[in-house]
């Protein structure tokens, strides 16, 4: 019996090597960028907005870094940032995000959640306290944020047909041991187990990981400046620090509307977790 679910006069385009690939399929559309003002995930801003896409940028505290990025993509762009203060711990910001995207009026393709702390605390150091902290910073923020998001995606998605997409930000930490990081990898760990349960959530949602290496902009860039991942180069284990161009471009791909995968993650680390025992 053939499938009920075949498009012959899609197989035929195939056949005659006729493919579909959306020039700047983001352009029109809103994106959420939770901590976009980051080393990070200001990248990705400045890429997004390149393609066209109209985005709404999260930040904690620092004001001034978000106005000035604001101020630079405008200049660059001529695009107008849609900025949103608060942590992502509070309900209020989190409503704030959904709010902005309602003003905005644009449909709404997805999100990707940067926010994190780096969480560096020495074994010894280690208390209920610092982890604590790190929880909440690096898998409950995230998470919560996540949850709200995929959840008005999945109900716009149902009444539209479009969906969304979400995409969180974990470390090669996260899927590698790396020696003094307990306080940092075990939440991010936690994400990514996270990220593919909100994966089995939704029909009209995907959600997916991206997990940065040893990047010189970022959480990563005082230990990459300071030596401290040196010797990876050295023994050939990697050719060169990660930029945020690189993460930028992984990100957007898991942001692209229609794209097949998701519970999935891309460590973006030049192959340092799996090259790290070299020399």
């Amino acid at each position: 019996m053939p499938s009920a679910y075949w498009d012959e006069s899609l197989a035929e385009r195939y056949r005659r090597f006729h493919y579909d690939f959306p020039e700047k399929p983001l352009a029109g559309r809103a994106v959420i960028v939770a901590g976009g003002t980051g080393g990070l995930g200001s990248a990705l801003v400045a890429l997004l907005v390149r393609e066209g896409a109209r985005v709404i940028v999260g930040y904690r505290s620092n004001r001034e870094r978000a106005e000035k990025l604001q101020q630079v993509i405008e200049a660059q762009f001529g695009a107008k940032l849609h900025l949103v203060a608060g942590d992502i711990l509070d309900p209020a910001v989190r409503k704030a995000y959904l709010d902005a995207v309602k003003a905005d009026g644009a449909p709404l393709a997805g999100a990707a959640i940067f926010p994190g702390d780096p969480a560096r605390v020495p074994f010894e150091s280690l208390s209920r306290e610092t982890i604590t902290a790190s929880l909440e910073s690096n898998y409950a923020g995230p998470v919560l944020l996540a949850r709200d998001l995929g959840a008005a995606m999945e109900g716009w998605g149902k009444a539209s047909g479009a969906g969304g997409n979400l995409v969180l930000l974990a470390t090669m930490q996260a899927v590698a041991p790396f020696a003094s990081s307990l306080a940092y990898a075990g939440p991010k760990a936690a994400l990514v187990h996270a990220a593919r349960v909100l994966a089995l959530q939704w029909n009209k949602v995907s959600v997916n990981v991206v997990a940065p290496g040893a990047t010189v902009a970022g959480m990563a860039e005082s230990s990459v400046s300071a030596g401290k991942y040196d010797r990876h180069i050295s023994s050939g284990a990697i050719s060169r620090f990660g930029r945020p161009e690189d993460i930028a471009r992984a990100v957007r791909f898991f942001l692209e509307p229609g794209q097949y995968a998701t519970g999935q993650v891309l460590v973006v680390d030049g192959g340092l977790t799996i090259r790290r025992d070299r020399g």
